[in-house]
Parts: structure tokens; sequence; C-alpha cells
């Protein structure tokens, strides 16, 4: 029992003191997560918004294109209904 109890103590000693570190490092170290987690969520949403952006623009661009085709293909159809 000798060893169990002085592992169980090793782990008392162990857990109060990483928890006296963190209350000591805690007020310091939050505000600088806290600003660090904010200005990568910014940079995240303003990433997804003009990916957003970029992605309207492609979209257009191949609705365009499709546009154009079916007309030009329209326009090959009458032309040759018209011989």
């Amino acid at each position: 029992m000798g060893l169990l109890d002085d592992g169980l103590k090793k782990n008392v000693l162990l857990g109060l003191a990483v928890g006296l570190g963190t209350s000591v490092v805690a007020p310091f170290v939050v505000p600088i997560l806290t600003v660090t987690a904010r200005a990568f969520f910014k940079a995240t949403i303003k990433s997804g918004l003009l990916l957003y952006e970029k992605g309207k623009e492609i979209v257009a661009e191949a609705v365009e294109l499709v546009e154009d085709t079916v007309a030009e293909a329209k326009a090959e159809l009458e032309e040759a209904g018209k011989k």
C-alpha cells in the first residue's frame, strides 16, 4: 500500500501544481489568445467572402459562355432551316 500512497500523493501534488500554475498564467495568456483567435477568425471570414465573390464571378462567366453557345447554336439551326 505504501507504493499506492506515494503515487497518489504525487498525483495530488502534480494536480495542485498544474492548477496553481494555470491560475497564475491564465490572466496573461487568455487575453493574448483571445486577440489571436479574433484575428484568425476575422481573417477566415475575409477569405470566405473573397472566395464567395470570386465564385460568383466564375459562375457568371460560365453562364454567359453557355448562353452565348446556346445563342450560336440556335442561330446555326435557324440558318440551316432557311437553306
